[in-house]
């Protein structure tokens, strides 16, 4: 099916699916790393948000503040998880043509 100016859908078609492929494996393939408390809590994770790592100091543990720990961990992964989106945005905004994202 041809559209005017002799835009080809089924050709559109496979182009988006090439380019959703593409990203999909260079997600997978992203690993970001984000800490928290100055480094005590750091946390690597995939393009996909799956959590590969979780590091702790030592001392963090022996100080006893649990509540705090957590803070940390929620922060690490959070950050974790905003560095993908804006990488994935900024690879999306290089696919797309300007105003589409």
């Amino acid at each position: 099916m041809k559209f005017p100016g002799g835009m080809n859908i089924q050709q559109m078609m496979k182009q988006a699916q090439a380019m959703q492929e593409k990203m999909a494996k260079e997600m997978e393939e992203m690993r970001v790393e984000a800490s928290a408390g100055g480094g005590v809590v750091t946390v690597q994770m995939k393009g996909t948000h799956e959590v590969e790592s979780l590091k702790i100091d030592p001392e963090a543990v022996k100080e006893g503040d649990v509540e705090m720990l957590q803070d940390m961990i929620v922060a690490a992964v959070n950050e974790a998880n905003r560095k993908i989106d804006e990488a994935m945005k900024s690879k999306l905004g290089n696919m797309l043509p300007p105003g589409l994202l």
